[in-house]
């Protein structure tokens, strides 16, 4: 693995993916939930991380940290560099897979906001005692609570608990309810945001609920959602559309239309994970692929990557062999530096757009901006898009070949009358092949997890070896051999006229604790 190398030829991309936030996932099951959910958790964990910690090139996730919540809360898992630390993160899904399933126990209300404030102060200490220049971005984190028991009542619970903690360094609030529902369609296993949900008047930050299904797909989904680039500081795209193109959006002659895009992935290159079918030609190889529209944005000289749609194309007169490399997807821009109304209006302009190329069946054929001025003696060479529509307000955008990419190629015509027993027996064995009306990826397993966790996993029993003779742990029984989190922990109950004391001998090694690592000294490091 070269982490430190970008992906693509030409300047960094730290700027663009680096400023993902840290994030500190609490999970406030209760029993007896915990013995319906525990598996398809950990499970969709475990996926997720041999992913995010495979992944070669700038890191997408930056710290992470897990608390539980039952009885009391407890850190499983203190804040950690993501990239390169899978097999940490490993041992702590197996710590979860071994807390106690089955009982029941007094659920104590405070234990959730303890777990708040724990893993804010903790993320405070972190980042005055690593001091790396990737730590000095970590100004803010996003806090998940993944619960068992109704969203709506949670919320209200957060709101009432934490109306005196100071909760500025929160980037966002998440609630998400697991619900008892299995997945019936596995196609649109996604997260549902609640409409209903009204802002946080009371914490002066607002509370996303969602609600996700108890199966392992939709949480990895969830969980994948992570992976994106969602900061909003900036627009990503804007799309130039000239108003001779279309006649139902009126606009003068001599000023074009500008729509502000944000720019989202729809898969992973598999070219950024090792020991893959396309990791002998890798991203960040300069002999590998050609650079892609997310590296090219990110690498504008100016503050947004510009497309100049040149002209229309029937969308029957695309030869799908003709475009090149992943596809991304442009969606009305949530900068939140734009007023309101602009936004508005920016997003009525991409949804006419969107209407109108689907009722006449067109492609748009696009001209990115070079990526910089160059030597004064060359010319800089540009890339060209094809941009489809679809029935959602999002539009697909495709690298297409040029004169100087094609190479000779001939297609001789299909005759019109096969041989008889030649086409009886392809068709004899075609109606054997079972029909799907559509493809749907999540449907189809490459067994890449299970990959990925057996080339970057350590053995268990090297890191602890006296957990497989270990039984599962009773509710509130916690391990004293076991790194705790990264403060001093809060207390679980108040217990009037005494004072709580750290002996020297524990702050001694609570501040050796945050002596950084050797990955964290130099985050370029595998």
């Amino acid at each position: 693995m070269h982490p430190g190398r970008t992906t693509g030829k030409g300047p960094s991309t730290h700027t663009q993916i680096d400023q993902q936030p840290p994030r500190l996932l609490i999970v406030h099951i209760a029993l007896p939930s915990w013995a319906d959910i525990c598996t398809n958790l950990c499970e969709a964990l475990q996926n997720f991380f041999s992913l995010a910690c495979s992944l070669m090139g700038p890191s997408r996730m930056s710290l992470f940290s897990l608390y539980m919540v039952q009885d009391q809360h407890e850190c499983i898992l203190p804040f950690v560099q993501v990239k390169g630390n899978f097999a940490r993160l490993q041992t702590c899904i197996s710590e979860l897979r071994m807390l106690q399933r089955e009982g029941c126990f007094r659920s104590q209300g405070a234990s959730l906001r303890l777990a708040v404030e724990d893993g804010l102060q903790q993320f405070k200490q972190y980042s005055r005692h690593v001091t790396t220049r990737a730590a000095l971005t970590y100004t803010s984190l996003e806090i998940t609570i993944l619960t068992s028991q109704p969203g709506k009542e949670v919320v209200k619970q957060l709101e009432e608990g934490l109306k005196d903690t100071d909760l500025a360094r929160v980037r966002r609030f998440q609630v998400v309810e697991v619900t008892k529902g299995m997945l019936e369609h596995v196609d649109s296993a996604s997260p549902v945001e609640d409409p209903s949900n009204d802002e946080s008047s009371i914490l002066g930050t607002d509370i996303d609920l969602q609600t996700i299904d108890n199966d392992i797909v939709s949480m990895e989904i969830f969980f994948k959602a992570w992976l994106h680039n969602s900061g909003t500081d900036q627009e990503q795209i804007h799309l130039l559309l000239s108003s001779q193109c279309f006649s139902s959006i009126s606009r003068p002659r001599d000023n074009p239309m500008c729509l502000k895009c944000d720019l989202q992935e729809r898969l992973l290159s598999p070219s950024l994970l090792a020991g893959t079918a396309d990791s002998s030609l890798r991203m960040d190889d300069p002999k590998g692929d050609f650079i892609t529209l997310y590296q090219m944005a990110s690498q504008s000289s100016a503050s947004h990557y510009k497309l100049q749609v040149i002209k229309a194309l029937k969308s029957s007169g695309l030869c799908e062999s003709l475009t090149y490399g992943l596809p991304f997807i442009l969606r009305p821009t949530s900068c939140w530096q734009l007023d309101w109304d602009e936004l508005e209006t920016n997003q009525q302009h991409f949804h006419a757009l969107c209407h109108s190329l689907l009722k006449r069946e067109w492609l748009l054929l696009a001209k990115g901006e070079p990526l910089g001025p160059g030597h004064s003696q060359r010319i800089p060479a540009s890339t060209f898009y094809v941009i489809m529509p679809s029935r959602s307000l999002t539009l697909l955008v495709k690298a297409v070949a040029t004169r100087e990419l094609m190479l000779p190629s001939t297609f001789p015509l299909l005759p019109e009358d096969p041989h008889d027993d030649s086409l009886k027996n392809v068709e004899s064995m075609l109606d054997s092949l079972e029909l799907e009306p559509t493809y749907n990826p999540l449907h189809v397993q490459s067994h890449l997890y299970s990959h990925l966790s057996s080339i970057y996993a350590k053995p268990q029993g090297r890191l602890h070896p006296h957990w497989e003779s270990r039984a599962p742990r009773k509710t509130g029984q916690l391990q004293t051999n076991r790194a705790r989190a990264t403060v001093a922990p809060l207390p679980m109950t108040p217990v009037p006229g005494r004072a709580s004391k750290m002996p020297a001998a524990s702050k001694s090694s609570s501040d050796a604790f945050f002596l950084p690592s050797e990955w964290e000294k130099d985050p370029s490091r595998p």
